[in-house]
């Protein structure tokens, strides 16, 4: 998306274009066949499904699971390409990243997928212990940053496990560069630690966001976890298939994919 966004857009379905204005007061006016236009919807339609919670109707394999339905497909397409034998995730609400992380694990012969919260609530834990892939899930409740959290999650990794860690509990600045901090040892060279939801620095003003979510965020967190650990680089994830004309996902996860390069 361009680091200018539109702040009004109008679609006029019959012309096939796209017209608006940019936060630095540019105007634009683009044919709908074009990548700019997409981009352009795309900011209108992340913004209205934020207000709607469009992402709170969707469930894996049974378990509700909160996340934008293209932030999984790439997310899946990294899991693959890495293929992780351990996936530490730091928020379980429901258990739908933990089934749909296992799922995917399951296909290629990944071991085991840790999902860590502060509050796991029974009825969520009941039904994750009884779903199918019960058996690739370890639980820890207690808080991410906790020493001793961390320790458990580590104490479930073998030397020759290749590590992955999706950072999506507490979404404040200080926790998540916490957390960042506290797993980034555990990252294996060559995979990925992704901070997600990201998204939050767009939103101040949105329904259900807060005044200080444009300094107060995930993305904010991670250029700062950057400056200070040389091991990690933000990478882009590549498309693995793309015949069409776009080049950038549609996400509420921007900057969010951090890989250990040594």
């Amino acid at each position: 998306m361009p680091e200018s966004k539109p702040i009004t857009i109008e679609v006029d379905l019959e012309n096939g274009t796209v017209q608006g204005k940019r936060t630095n007061g540019e105007t634009f006016t683009y044919s709908l066949d074009t990548p700019e236009a997409f981009a352009a919807i795309s900011h209108a339609w992340l913004r209205c499904g934020w207000d709607t919670k469009y992402v709170y109707s969707f469930t894996w394999l049974g378990r509700p699971i909160i996340q934008l339905p293209e932030d999984l497909i790439r997310l899946q397409e990294v899991i693959y390409a890495t293929r992780p034998d351990v996936i530490i995730e730091t928020g379980v609400a429901h258990g739908g990243g933990l089934a749909f992380y296992t799922s995917i694990m399951q296909v290629y012969g990944g071991r085991q997928a840790i999902g860590i919260d502060i509050e796991i609530r029974p009825h969520n834990r009941t039904a994750i212990e009884a779903h199918p892939l019960a058996s690739m899930i370890h639980l820890i409740e207690g808080s991410s940053t906790a020493n001793e959290v961390v320790e458990q999650a580590r104490s479930q990794i073998r030397p020759e496990d290749t590590v992955m860690v999706i950072l999506d509990s507490n979404h404040s600045y200080e926790h998540v560069l916490n957390e960042l901090r506290a797993y980034a040892p555990l990252v294996t060279p060559g995979s990925w630690i992704v901070a997600c939801d990201g998204i939050m620095q767009d939103l101040v003003g949105a329904p259900r966001s807060a005044p200080d979510w444009d300094t107060n965020n995930p993305v904010r967190a991670v250029e700062t976890f950057l400056n200070e650990d040389a091991s990690f680089e933000l990478m882009e994830p590549e498309f693995m298939f793309n015949e069409g004309l776009i080049q950038e996902r549609v996400t509420y996860w921007p900057k969010a994919f951090l890989r250990r390069v040594r």
